[in-house]
């Protein structure tokens, strides 16, 4: 049985493939969703410590109870919790991951991008 978390947007286009791409690509069992509208906004710029703590707090969870060794973060087009370019969402992604890797230094975290076709790309 094998875990791995996946912190993307509530955007019900982008559940699917990214679930099926982590599933296909990575070969994982089960997928931990954390969502919420425009999380790689949520990591990067850090000014909603609520949000902050609950992300983290989730992952967390994943981590050591379900025992997930790779943390996703995403970020996505035509987003209506982080309306911004494709260049800034990445940014704000590569950014997240670093966040991410110092929480959580036991597990490897990959920046995704899921592009209008809802292809989902390694940044």
């Amino acid at each position: 049985m094998s875990f791995c978390t996946s912190i993307h947007c509530m955007d019900g286009r982008i559940q699917e493939p990214t679930i099926n791409y982590l599933k296909q690509t990575y070969g994982i069992t089960y997928v931990d969703a954390i969502t919420e509208p425009g999380p790689c906004k949520i990591l990067a710029d850090k000014t909603n410590k609520t949000l902050v703590d609950s992300i983290l707090d989730r992952v967390n969870i994943s981590v050591h109870k379900h025992g997930s060794k790779l943390v996703f973060i995403s970020g996505h087009y035509d987003c209506a919790g982080n309306p911004c370019g494709e260049e800034e969402q990445k940014e704000q992604t590569s950014k997240s991951v670093e966040a991410l890797k110092n929480q959580c230094p036991e597990t490897e975290v990959i920046g995704l991008w899921i592009d209008r076709e809802w292809t989902v790309h390694k940044i």
